[in-house]
């Protein structure tokens, strides 16, 4: 990676086309540099999601970046390291999706391969040759116009690819309903243990693949998201024109989510209860915990049934952090029934279905952002 130092008056000073460049001998300093943007470049150049999913525009043969000046010079490093690769802004149609599952898309610029098939396993070092033949034998590799790719057709740079990841899951045994569909908006009762979108081993057994498949609308994206042990509601967006002001609500704190959750009582309490602490992730990456510090997650708990062995409590978040209702329940001395993670993790297990987390996303409140109407949705399920 080679780096040239224009001496520049102010960050914003335009480079003069006729000043010879300044050496110096900085060389830890480009290293770090250059680095960092070699793997900043890993990330976009070996993403497996469609370009039409990145915000911005990706797309010169060679990726060019600044890096902030230092020192009164401005550094260019220009750092192909996978110089075969782009992520470009799309000219095609994506294909439809499979099962719900959205194809993954590339474009191949260089090499010294003869076929396709050399140069997709060149691309994709971990996935095996045979891999390639099955999806390609089921037409799941596709050129940018559509056309099926076979093992064996010339390569040639700057090929548009799209493909389909392939998975093995055990189905999980719950259904999802739909509560609401419009043009905008698609309001879902999502069952326990299903996760909202991919991640970890769940990658088709998911509500957003579900949904796409049930209703074959590819723009389906989900506006927030609960814990996979969660139940409740959940809302898309179905449109994509209008989907930044669905978002704002969310961003700007401007729609009224309501929770139930079943936990052990506490009489001592004085509600209706207030928590506003601050989150933070714990050392296992995963699990949040409180700590000190400004706050920055607030509940409000309201006990609806007094039980002898556990209470109903409605809580009301005011701010989404993640875990946030199940860390200040724990936090109180009233963890949520049936939570194997707070206040203590357990150890990992096959999900118990008889045995669900007890907690439900029981309604959404807002003002359209579109045509300025009171929507309100509720829950079907119970807990």
């Amino acid at each position: 990676m080679a780096f040239e130092l224009i001496p520049i008056c102010s960050e914003t000073a335009e480079i003069s086309a006729a000043a010879p460049p300044i050496r110096y001998s900085i060389q830890p300093i480009l290293d770090l540099a250059g680095r960092a943007v070699a793997q900043w470049w890993h990330l976009f150049a070996t993403a497996s999601f469609s370009a039409r999913q990145c915000n911005g525009r990706i797309g010169q043969r060679t990726m060019q970046m600044r890096v902030p000046a230092l020192h009164g010079f401005r550094c260019t490093a220009l750092p192909p390291r996978y110089p075969w690769t782009r992520m470009t802004p799309s000219r095609s149609i994506p294909p439809p999706p499979i099962d719900g599952l959205l194809a993954c898309r590339v474009v191949l610029l260089q090499g010294a391969w003869h076929t396709m098939i050399e140069a997709l396993c060149a691309r994709f070092a971990k996935v095996r040759s045979e891999e390639w033949l099955a999806r390609m034998a089921r037409g799941h590799v596709l050129q940018g116009n559509g056309t099926r790719i076979a093992a064996n057709d010339p390569f040639r740079a700057g090929i548009e690819v799209y493909y389909y990841r392939e998975f093995s899951e055990e189905p999980i045994p719950v259904v999802e309903s739909i509560l609401h569909v419009d043009a905008r908006l698609l309001v879902v009762d999502k069952p326990h243990f299903l996760p909202v979108i991919p991640a970890g081993k769940y990658r088709r057994e998911t509500l957003i693949a579900r949904l796409i498949a049930r209703t074959g609308n590819p723009h389906l994206t989900p506006l927030h998201r609960i814990d996979r042990g969660t139940a409740g509601l959940v809302m898309f967006s179905a449109d994509r024109a209008s989907r930044g002001a669905y978002h704002a609500l969310f961003r700007d704190r401007a729609i009224y989510k309501r929770y139930q959750a079943l936990a052990a009582p506490l009489p001592q309490g004085d509600f209706p209860l207030l928590r506003n602490t601050r989150l933070v992730r714990a050392s296992d990456g995963f699990r949040m915990h409180e700590v000190d510090g400004e706050p920055n997650a607030l509940t409000r708990i309201e006990v609806l049934e007094r039980g002898a062995e556990c209470w109903r409590y409605a809580l009301y978040p005011h701010s989404g952090k993640m875990h946030q209702l199940r860390v200040h329940m724990a936090a109180l001395g009233a963890p949520i029934v049936n939570d194997l993670w707070y206040p203590h993790a357990h150890p990992v297990a096959p999900d118990d279905h008889a045995r669900p987390l007890k907690l439900l996303a029981q309604s959404l409140t807002f003002v359209d952002p579109i045509d300025g109407c009171e929507r309100g949705f509720e829950t079907r399920l119970r807990i």
